[in-house]
């Protein structure tokens, strides 16, 4: 209820009861509101012994467990889709205490890098070779023509 509201039970109050009684029944209402709290108060305290007694309150406690975030392994979850948001391919991991051990596909991927820079480097050798083979047989072939 809000203010307005009570001024307006207020103000019926006073008219029909009278101001030289009105004292009397906030009084009397008074009194019953606090019977009505003390009844209230008492029912839910033999409520909660009983369920105590009943055992609610641990299967009530085991069922939350049950169903908590972490016992059905959403937690773990909500962590990967965490890391998969903040994933971005390409960068590098994060370097952590412990020494990175590297997977069969990045092993075989380091082996094909050198095998590949390798093959390069024999490729220009043999290029460059070939290339200082081919200058001497120009410099002879122009003296056939005279």
């Amino acid at each position: 209820m809000g203010w307005s509201e009570l001024i307006l039970i207020g103000i019926v109050a006073l008219i029909v009861v009278g101001p030289k009684d009105l004292p009397v029944m906030f009084r009397a209402m008074g009194k019953m509101m606090a019977k009505v709290r003390r009844m209230a108060g008492e029912f839910q305290s033999a409520m909660s012994e009983a369920a105590e007694q009943s055992g609610a309150n641990d299967i009530s406690r085991d069922l939350r467990g049950m169903t908590s975030a972490k016992s059905m392994g959403l937690d773990a979850l909500n962590d990967a889709a965490d890391r998969f948001d903040k994933w971005e391919p390409g960068k590098p991991k994060p370097t952590q205490d412990k020494p990175a051990v590297k997977t069969e596909t990045e092993k075989l991927a380091e082996k094909r890098a050198t095998a590949a820079q390798k093959a390069k480097e024999v490729a220009a050798t043999k290029a460059s070779a070939k290339a200082d083979a081919d200058k001497p047989a120009d410099a002879g072939g122009s003296s056939e023509t005279k």
